[in-house]
Protein backbone atom coordinates (compact mmCIF):
# COMPACT_ATOMS: atom_id res chain seq x y z
CA UNK A 1 0.00 0.00 0.00
CA UNK A 2 2.91 2.46 -0.50
CA UNK A 3 6.27 3.07 0.73
CA UNK A 4 8.35 5.49 2.16
CA UNK A 5 9.32 6.94 -1.44
CA UNK A 6 5.76 7.63 -2.39
CA UNK A 7 4.26 8.76 0.80
CA UNK A 8 3.77 12.05 -0.18
CA UNK A 9 1.33 11.88 -2.43
CA UNK A 10 -1.16 8.85 -2.56
CA UNK A 11 -1.73 6.85 -5.24
CA UNK A 12 -4.65 5.83 -6.88
CA UNK A 13 -4.97 2.62 -6.21
CA UNK A 14 -3.92 3.68 -2.65
CA UNK A 15 -7.12 5.86 -2.41
CA UNK A 16 -9.09 3.15 -3.68
CA UNK A 17 -7.88 0.48 -1.32
CA UNK A 18 -8.69 2.76 1.47
CA UNK A 19 -12.05 3.47 0.82
CA UNK A 20 -12.77 -0.27 0.26
CA UNK A 21 -11.22 -0.80 3.53
CA UNK A 22 -12.32 2.34 5.78
CA UNK A 23 -15.94 3.84 5.68
CA UNK A 24 -14.36 7.45 4.67
CA UNK A 25 -14.57 9.10 1.42
CA UNK A 26 -12.17 10.48 -0.90
CA UNK A 27 -11.86 13.98 0.45
CA UNK A 28 -11.85 12.62 3.59
CA UNK A 29 -8.93 10.03 2.98
CA UNK A 30 -7.29 13.43 1.50
CA UNK A 31 -7.90 15.55 4.15
CA UNK A 32 -6.39 13.20 6.69
CA UNK A 33 -3.27 12.38 4.92
CA UNK A 34 -2.60 16.01 4.70
CA UNK A 35 -2.91 16.01 8.13
CA UNK A 36 -0.59 13.15 8.87
CA UNK A 37 1.75 13.86 6.22
CA UNK A 38 2.21 17.49 8.29
CA UNK A 39 2.75 15.31 11.61
CA UNK A 40 4.50 12.70 9.96
CA UNK A 41 6.79 13.96 7.01
CA UNK A 42 8.53 10.58 7.11
CA UNK A 43 5.29 8.83 6.66
CA UNK A 44 5.61 6.93 9.76
CA UNK A 45 4.09 7.64 13.27
CA UNK A 46 6.61 6.45 16.33
CA UNK A 47 5.82 5.43 19.87
CA UNK A 48 6.56 8.91 21.17
CA UNK A 49 4.87 11.00 18.66
CA UNK A 50 2.06 9.22 19.27
CA UNK A 51 2.34 9.78 23.20
CA UNK A 52 2.71 13.22 22.36
CA UNK A 53 -0.78 13.08 20.56
CA UNK A 54 -2.13 11.63 24.05
CA UNK A 55 0.05 14.34 25.85
CA UNK A 56 -1.90 17.29 24.56
CA UNK A 57 -5.35 15.51 24.58
CA UNK A 58 -5.16 14.29 28.47
CA UNK A 59 -2.27 17.52 30.11
CA UNK A 60 -2.88 16.62 33.77
CA UNK A 61 -2.16 12.92 33.34
CA UNK A 62 0.13 10.39 32.18
CA UNK A 63 -0.72 8.58 29.17
CA UNK A 64 2.35 6.96 28.34
CA UNK A 65 1.07 3.70 29.50
CA UNK A 66 -2.20 3.72 27.34
CA UNK A 67 -0.95 4.81 24.40
CA UNK A 68 1.49 2.54 24.10
CA UNK A 69 -1.04 0.00 24.35
CA UNK A 70 -3.46 1.78 21.75
CA UNK A 71 -0.24 2.23 19.60
CA UNK A 72 0.36 -1.69 19.29
CA UNK A 73 -3.34 -2.31 18.31
CA UNK A 74 -2.70 0.41 15.27
CA UNK A 75 0.85 -0.80 14.52
CA UNK A 76 -1.08 -3.65 12.69
CA UNK A 77 2.45 -5.43 11.45
CA UNK A 78 4.06 -4.81 14.39
CA UNK A 79 6.73 -2.89 12.62
CA UNK A 80 7.23 -0.25 15.36
CA UNK A 81 5.26 2.65 13.66
CA UNK A 82 1.92 3.33 12.07
CA UNK A 83 2.03 4.04 8.71
CA UNK A 84 -1.24 6.28 7.12
CA UNK A 85 -2.93 3.67 6.59
CA UNK A 86 -2.87 2.04 9.60
CA UNK A 87 -3.69 4.96 11.39
CA UNK A 88 -6.86 5.54 9.18
CA UNK A 89 -7.77 2.03 8.75
CA UNK A 90 -8.10 2.37 12.97
CA UNK A 91 -9.65 5.74 13.34
CA UNK A 92 -12.21 4.34 10.37
CA UNK A 93 -12.87 1.76 13.16
CA UNK A 94 -13.27 3.82 16.66
CA UNK A 95 -14.79 7.05 15.22
CA UNK A 96 -17.56 5.26 12.41
CA UNK A 97 -17.16 1.32 13.47
CA UNK A 98 -20.61 -0.35 14.34
CA UNK A 99 -20.71 -1.14 17.82
CA UNK A 100 -19.43 -5.18 16.94
CA UNK A 101 -15.92 -3.46 15.29
CA UNK A 102 -15.96 -0.78 17.98
CA UNK A 103 -16.05 -3.60 20.37
CA UNK A 104 -13.44 -6.31 18.39
CA UNK A 105 -10.51 -3.30 18.72
CA UNK A 106 -11.00 -2.85 21.97
CA UNK A 107 -10.98 -6.38 22.50
CA UNK A 108 -7.20 -6.13 20.37
CA UNK A 109 -6.46 -3.68 22.93
CA UNK A 110 -7.09 -5.17 26.17
CA UNK A 111 -5.29 -8.61 25.20
CA UNK A 112 -2.53 -7.00 25.51
CA UNK A 113 -0.37 -10.53 24.96
CA UNK A 114 -2.23 -11.03 21.77
CA UNK A 115 -3.01 -14.63 22.98
CA UNK A 116 -6.72 -14.53 22.23
CA UNK A 117 -8.04 -13.91 25.59
CA UNK A 118 -8.02 -11.09 28.15
CA UNK A 119 -7.12 -12.14 31.54
CA UNK A 120 -8.00 -10.14 34.80
CA UNK A 121 -4.83 -8.85 35.19
CA UNK A 122 -4.76 -7.67 31.71
CA UNK A 123 -8.26 -6.01 32.26
CA UNK A 124 -6.60 -4.05 35.43
CA UNK A 125 -3.51 -2.89 33.44
CA UNK A 126 -5.87 -1.08 30.89
CA UNK A 127 -8.28 0.35 33.23
CA UNK A 128 -5.00 1.60 35.47
CA UNK A 129 -3.54 3.14 32.75
CA UNK A 130 -6.87 5.05 31.84
CA UNK A 131 -6.66 6.08 35.23
CA UNK A 132 -2.98 7.14 35.19
CA UNK A 133 -3.91 8.68 31.48
CA UNK A 134 -7.01 11.00 33.17
CA UNK A 135 -5.37 12.49 35.89
CA UNK A 136 -6.22 13.18 39.09
CA UNK A 137 -8.88 15.08 38.80
CA UNK A 138 -11.50 12.84 37.95
CA UNK A 139 -10.92 11.33 41.51
CA UNK A 140 -9.83 8.03 40.26
CA UNK A 141 -6.93 5.95 41.97
CA UNK A 142 -5.05 3.24 41.47
CA UNK A 143 -6.76 1.60 44.12
CA UNK A 144 -10.45 2.39 42.40
CA UNK A 145 -8.51 1.31 39.50
CA UNK A 146 -8.16 -2.51 40.17
CA UNK A 147 -11.47 -2.29 42.08
CA UNK A 148 -13.39 -1.05 38.86
CA UNK A 149 -11.45 -3.84 36.80
CA UNK A 150 -12.79 -6.38 38.88
CA UNK A 151 -16.05 -5.38 38.87
CA UNK A 152 -16.03 -4.71 34.88
CA UNK A 153 -14.41 -8.15 34.29
CA UNK A 154 -16.55 -9.64 36.80
CA UNK A 155 -19.85 -8.79 35.24
CA UNK A 156 -18.09 -9.76 31.77
CA UNK A 157 -16.56 -13.01 32.72
CA UNK A 158 -20.32 -14.88 32.01
CA UNK A 159 -19.29 -18.10 32.39
CA UNK A 160 -16.79 -17.67 35.07
CA UNK A 161 -13.46 -19.10 33.98
CA UNK A 162 -11.29 -16.37 34.76
CA UNK A 163 -10.78 -15.25 30.81
CA UNK A 164 -12.97 -13.14 28.54
CA UNK A 165 -13.10 -14.83 24.92
CA UNK A 166 -13.70 -12.08 22.07
CA UNK A 167 -17.35 -13.34 22.19
CA UNK A 168 -17.81 -13.38 25.28
CA UNK A 169 -16.11 -9.59 25.50
CA UNK A 170 -18.30 -8.90 22.48
CA UNK A 171 -21.78 -10.37 23.96
CA UNK A 172 -21.65 -9.49 27.69
CA UNK A 173 -20.78 -5.90 26.88
CA UNK A 174 -23.56 -5.45 24.69
CA UNK A 175 -25.68 -6.77 27.53
CA UNK A 176 -24.26 -3.46 29.65
CA UNK A 177 -24.53 0.01 28.22
CA UNK A 178 -22.36 1.39 31.22
CA UNK A 179 -19.89 -1.62 30.20
CA UNK A 180 -19.36 -0.33 26.30
CA UNK A 181 -19.09 2.95 27.89
CA UNK A 182 -16.08 2.45 30.29
CA UNK A 183 -14.75 0.26 27.64
CA UNK A 184 -15.12 3.56 25.61
CA UNK A 185 -13.11 4.99 28.57
CA UNK A 186 -15.66 7.45 29.27
CA UNK A 187 -13.57 8.80 32.83
CA UNK A 188 -17.96 9.60 33.76
CA UNK A 189 -18.64 5.97 33.57
CA UNK A 190 -15.62 4.70 35.56
CA UNK A 191 -16.83 6.16 39.02
CA UNK A 192 -20.31 4.51 38.81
Amino acid sequence: MGNGNSFKHLKTKEVNELIKSTKFTVEEIHKWHGHFVKECPKGRLGKVEFQDIYSHVFPLGNPEKFSGFVFNVFDKNGDGTISFQEFIMALSITSRGNVDEKLDWAFKLYDIDKDGHISREEMTEIISAIVEMVGPNHGLSTLSAKSKANQIFDSMDCNKDGYLTADEFRICAKKDPWIVHALAMDPAYLHR
